[in-house]
């Protein structure tokens, strides 16, 4: 552990297995963990860990490079990566046996070669476009690419392990398109039993759809959002889920400043009367928005103190009032965490900072930057941190 860092992202790893629970429980399925962009910004081979020992029978990423980076960490659980480019090492993720999602009949063909070339059967998904018209096998591709499954399944060169989809309409549960777009990946699947090839799993449920609509959980649901403790529905509610980051920092820097002095970059608050600043080490360059200057607060001893002034890339400024509200140099500063921190005083959420942007909680967790340590704390594995 730094203990010289200036910045730290907390991570809860039994909320991360408290949330597997969660899902599994309203799903009624499997759970699938998704851990791409390094595990939401938590750190995926731990994150990855802690889902898996709470049960989670797979981790899903977007690119075959982060699956084998939790390879090389040590995790031999099923891995599946759906993002592919011409430049993807599908060699590479055959001999690391990593599930590869195809989109394309084009991208079969470049598993196949791969898989007579490395000596291997491939484990294959295949990834469909049921109607989110992004990545996933066109319609009009559709029949090629089952035909091609079931030519590769009978030589040998693959294994169908699962077919998949994405919804569009996830975070609005009563969408006519959720059902539809089940009853698609289930005509595509009775096509390839047609074709004497059949995948082992269906998944095509999201965050809200595992928590809210459990005919469409098929054989396992594959959340993201959901598994690091947010509610990708929050009108329907928090389920339950725990938030598993605190970004926390110390305040660095205390300084009186007289009535009338501008704080930060083309001073843009004046002080309206004597006052005490505090100095915070963290700055949009480790993802707090910019955009939120002058609009966020920061929990120091059970109190919220507001920003004054612009964000800057490495610190911003909070008002600790005229009597400095009794903030000394060195004491720990939330500036986002689970509702209610150990005080039991609330906190600034991921949440309140994305509904101040105008953006989801979902960008402003995978934002935090890489300066912010990870520490992790109650690991249901038993491992140490150092």
């Amino acid at each position: 552990m730094d203990s010289y860092a200036n910045l730290y992202a907390t991570v809860d790893l039994g909320a991360i297995a408290h949330n597997v629970g969660v899902l599994r429980d309203c799903s009624g399925a499997d759970v699938i963990a998704v851990v791409k962009a390094d595990g939401y910004a938590h750190g995926a081979a731990p994150v990855g860990r802690a889902a898996l020992a709470a049960g989670a029978i797979a981790l899903g990423v977007a690119q075959v490079r982060e699956a084998r980076l939790l390879r090389r960490a040590g995790i031999d659980g099923h891995l599946i990566a759906w993002l592919h480019t011409d430049h993807t090492d599908f060699a590479g993720a055959i001999a690391d046996d990593i599930d590869i999602a195809v989109s394309s009949p084009r991208q079969l063909v470049r598993v196949v070669d791969a898989a007579r070339t490395v000596g291997r059967t491939a484990t294959v998904s295949v990834k469909i476009d049921t109607g989110l018209a992004r990545s996933g096998v066109s319609p009009n591709e559709w029949d090629a690419t089952a035909d091609a499954l079931a030519a590769a399944a009978a030589e040998g060169s693959i294994r169908l392990s699962t077919a998949m989809c994405h919804l569009a309409f996830g975070d609005e549960p009563d969408h006519p398109l959720n059902s539809l777009q089940s009853q698609r990946i289930d005509d595509c699947v009775a096509d390839l039993k047609r074709r004497g090839v059949t995948p082992d799993l269906v998944h095509i449920a999201n965050s809200p759809a595992a928590l809210t609509r459990p005919d469409l959980a098929h054989d396992a649901v594959r959340p993201g959002l959901s598994i690091y403790g947010y509610s990708p529905v929050p009108d329907v509610g928090d389920f339950g889920l725990i938030p598993a980051m605190t970004l926390e920092t110390s305040v660095s820097l205390i300084k009186k400043i007289p009535a009338g002095q501008g704080v930060s970059y083309n001073h843009t608050w004046i002080a309206p009367r004597d006052t005490v600043l505090g100095v915070v080490p963290a700055g949009y360059g480790d993802g707090v928005p910019r955009v939120l200057s002058g609009r966020l607060g920061v929990h120091v001893n059970g109190r919220l103190f507001p920003n004054v002034g612009r964000i800057c890339m490495d610190q911003l400024v909070i008002d600790l009032g005229p009597d400095g509200g009794g903030v000394a140099e060195g004491d720990r500063a939330i500036l986002f965490g689970p509702a209610t921190a150990a005080s039991g005083e609330a906190v600034p959420s991921a949440k309140d900072w994305a509904d101040g942007c105008g953006t989801i909680d979902y960008e402003i967790i995978s934002r935090v930057g890489s300066r912010a340590v990870r520490r992790y704390v109650n690991d249901p594995t038993g491992e140490t941190h150092g």
